[in-house]
C-alpha cells in the first residue's frame, strides 16, 4: 500500500489531494489526526470571493479564489476515506459555483505518477 492521488476536474482546473494508507508517513502539522488514523487524508480547502485571493479560470469564467489550511482528516476504513476525499474535492468545486456532479474523479497510486 502507499499514496493515493485523488483528483477532481471540471470547467478546465483541477485540484488533487492524497490519501495515505498504512505504512506511509502522514505530514505532521498542527491539526493533523491522531497517529492512530490508519488512513489520513490531505487536501486543500478554498472558496470563492469577492476580491483579493488568487484568480482562477473556471467553466470560461474568471473566480477570485481564496485558499484555506489543508484540513487532514483521519479514517480507519479505506472506502470511508475514499468517499471523504472524493466529497471533498466536489465540495471545493461546488464553492465555486461548479455542479459536484459534473467533477470527473480519478484515483490514481502516487508511485504510478513518478515515473
Amino acid at each position: 500500500m502507499g499514496m493515493l492521488l485523488v483528483r477532481g476536474t471540471a470547467g478546465g482546473a483541477g485540484l488533487t489531494g492524497t490519501l495515505y494508507e498504512p505504512g506511509e508517513e502522514p505530514p505532521s502539522y498542527r491539526g493533523a489526526p491522531d497517529e492512530g488514523s490508519p488512513y489520513v487524508w490531505v487536501c486543500d480547502a478554498f472558496y470563492e470571493v469577492a476580491s483579493g485571493g488568487q484568480t482562477q479560470h473556471i467553466g470560461g469564467r474568471e473566480v477570485q479564489v481564496a485558499f484555506e489550511s489543508p484540513a487532514p482528516r483521519g479514517f480507519t476504513e479505506r472506502t470511508a476515506a475514499l468517499t471523504a476525499a472524493k466529497d471533498h474535492i466536489r465540495t471545493q468545486f461546488a464553492r465555486l459555483g461548479v455542479d459536484a456532479e459534473a467533477v470527473e474523479i480519478s484515483v490514481t497510486d502516487a508511485d504510478d505518477t513518478e515515473n
